[in-house]
C-alpha cells in the first residue's frame, strides 16, 4: 500500500501492524485466525473504567490523553482483542470546532441550540488543527504501547453529525434533519460539507498519530430511505474519507440498520463493511457482492444468554463471514453497559480457535 504520506515512525510504515490479522482481513486477505474486536469495548462495561471515571466528565476525559490512553487500553489488556478503538464519543470533534454540546447522564449529546437555518450553519467555525493536539497526543500514546496491535481511528459520519446538530439530541426519527434535506437543500448542503470536512479532519489527526484503520460510524444511517441515502448522504461521506485517502490506510464504514444501504456505504469508499445484526452476515456479504471484507455481526442482546446459546451463535457467525473474502468479527452494535467482561473474553478465545 501506499503510505508515502504517513510519517516514518508510523505502525504501518515501520512494518508494525502491517500484518496483523486486522489490518489483513480489512484489506481483503484473510488471515489463518479470524480477528475480533468489540465496538464500544472500551468503556462503561469495564469495572476498571468506571473506576477510572469517578468525578471526570465524558468529554473531559475524551480530551484528556492521559485518560483516552488508558481506556483505550483497558480491553486490550483485558479480552487480547485484535485491535483497540480509540476512545472517543462521535461529539468530540463538534465540540473541538467549538460547539456548545455536552453529554448529559442518561440521555446522550445535548446541544446549547441546535443548528436548523442558513445563518446557524454560516456561524459554524472550522474545525482548527490546533484543536486537534489533544486527540493526536492520546493517539501517539496509545500506539506506544500496543506494539504489533492495530489501533482504529473513529469519526462519527456527517448524517449522524449533523443529525445531533438538527435535533438539538438524541431523536427517535430524525424526522427535522430529514425534513431539511429536503425542504432547504442548500442549508443541507452547506451543514453536511461542513461536518464531512469536521469529521474528515478528526479523522486525518488520529492516523497521522499513528492508527491503523478508521472507523465511520453512521449511528442514525439506518433512518433513511437508500434514495434519500445516495442523494442526501453518501456525497459527504465520501467526502469524509477524501481527507485520508492519500494516507492509504483501510477504511471501515459501519451503520445501525443499514441492511437496505450496504451497497451504497461501500462505494463512499470504504475498505470494509460492517454489517449490523439485524439481517444474518451472509446475507449482507450476499448483497456487497461477495467481494466485500466485511465486519460484524454478533448480537448483543445474546451477550448475557446461557453460554451454550452464545457460542453456537458466534460460531454460526463466524461460519457465516467465510462467504466473504475476510472477516473481522465483532458486535452488530456496540457493547452494552451491563455485559460481563469474562463473557467478551471468553467469545475472543472461541473466536481465535474456531
Amino acid at each position: 500500500m501506499n503510505h508515502v504520506n504517513l510519517p516514518a515512525e508510523h505502525p504501518l510504515v515501520d512494518g508494525r501492524t502491517a500484518a496483523s490479522p486486522v489490518i489483513r482481513a480489512y484489506r481483503g486477505d484473510r488471515p489463518p485466525v479470524t480477528p475480533v474486536w468489540f465496538m464500544r469495548q472500551a468503556g462503561r462495561s469495564l469495572p476498571e473504567y468506571r473506576a477510572l471515571r469517578v468525578g471526570t466528565a465524558m468529554l473531559d476525559a475524551c480530551l484528556d490523553p492521559e485518560l483516552s490512553s488508558e481506556i483505550t487500553l483497558q480491553p486490550w489488556r483485558r479480552h487480547a482483542v485484535d485491535a483497540a478503538i480509540f476512545f472517543s464519543d462521535i461529539v468530540v470533534p463538534l465540540k473541538l470546532a467549538g460547539v456548545d454540546v455536552d453529554i448529559v447522564a442518561g440521555r446522550g449529546p445535548v446541544l446549547g441550540a441546535p443548528i436548523r437555518s442558513a445563518a446557524d450553519v454560516a456561524a459554524l467555525r472550522p474545525l482548527h488543527p490546533d484543536a486537534l493536539a489533544p486527540i493526536g497526543a492520546g493517539v501517539a500514546r496509545t500506539v506506544a504501547q500496543l506494539g504489533s496491535t492495530p489501533l482504529i481511528g473513529f469519526a462519527g459520519a456527517p448524517f449522524t453529525l449533523a443529525a445531533y446538530l438538527v435535533e438539538g439530541g438524541p431523536s427517535k426519527d430524525h424526522l427535522r434533519a430529514r425534513t431539511l434535506m429536503h425542504a432547504d437543500p442548500a442549508t443541507w448542503h452547506a451543514l453536511m460539507t461542513w461536518a464531512a470536512d469536521v469529521t474528515g479532519a478528526f479523522l486525518r489527526a488520529q492516523i497521522l498519530a499513528g492508527a491503523s484503520a478508521a472507523q465511520l460510524f453512521d449511528s442514525w444511517a439506518g433512518s433513511l430511505s437508500l434514495a434519500d441515502y445516495t442523494a442526501h448522504v453518501a456525497p459527504y461521506s465520501k467526502l469524509a474519507i477524501s481527507h485520508v485517502t492519500d494516507l492509504g490506510m483501510p477504511i471501515v464504514h459501519f451503520g445501525v440498520g443499514t441492511g437496505e444501504l450496504l451497497g451504497a456505504m461501500r462505494d463512499v469508499g470504504a475498505d470494509a463493511v460492517g454489517i449490523d445484526d439485524r439481517i444474518p452476515l451472509d446475507e449482507g456479504i450476499r448483497r456487497l457482492g461477495g467481494n466485500v471484507p466485511v465486519q460484524g455481526n454478533i448480537n448483543p442482546a445474546l451477550l448475557a444468554a446461557p453460554w451454550e446459546v452464545l457460542e453456537a451463535h458466534v460460531l454460526d457467525v463466524v461460519e457465516r463471514g467465510r462467504a466473504a473474502p475476510a472477516h473481522v468479527v465483532n458486535l452488530g452494535h456496540g457493547v452494552p453497559p451491563e455485559t460481563d467482561p469474562d463473557v467478551l473474553s471468553r467469545i475472543v478465545a472461541l473466536v481465535h480457535s474456531a
